[in-house]
């Protein structure tokens, strides 16, 4: 897993997810309220129908998800996370995600995460609201 442009706290924090690693997330970016990762399609990423497993999908957004509502160094956990599958990609493809803070308060903060292909076509669109604790990042 790769980190450009975050700060040590959360470079070390995407680094030490290890679901991430396994599927192949790279994480692009991070910054205060901002996530932005990829991962390549490859054929453990596909279910029995042998099309884009919704848990991978899922998986990249989360994670996205939770480098963006950690990046201010206050541990933070999803409370609630939805999520609407719009179209697939094939093996091979390259799936990019992003995830942008709308709010962010003392004790929640409320997150929109989109998946698209490396052309840009919406995968997968989600909400995510999470539960900041007092505790810091080590």
């Amino acid at each position: 897993m790769e980190t450009v442009a975050a700060d040590d706290a959360i470079a070390q924090f995407a680094r030490q997810d290890a679901l991430a690693q396994l599927l192949g997330i790279e994480l692009l970016e991070a910054g205060p309220g901002f996530a932005r990762a990829a991962m390549h399609v490859g054929p453990h990423h596909l279910n029995s129908h042998g099309i884009l497993h919704g848990g991978a999908i899922f998986s990249l957004a989360d994670f996205c998800f939770a480098v963006a509502c950690n990046s201010h160094g206050q541990a933070a956990f999803a409370l609630h996370v939805d999520i609407n599958f719009l179209a697939t990609a094939p093996v091979g493809a390259r799936l990019l995600a992003e995830a942008t803070e709308e709010h962010l308060g003392n004790r929640t903060g409320l997150y929109h995460m989109r998946v698209m292909t490396g052309e840009g076509t919406l995968i997968a669109a989600c909400h995510g609201m999470a539960y900041r604790r007092r505790e810091h990042l080590a």
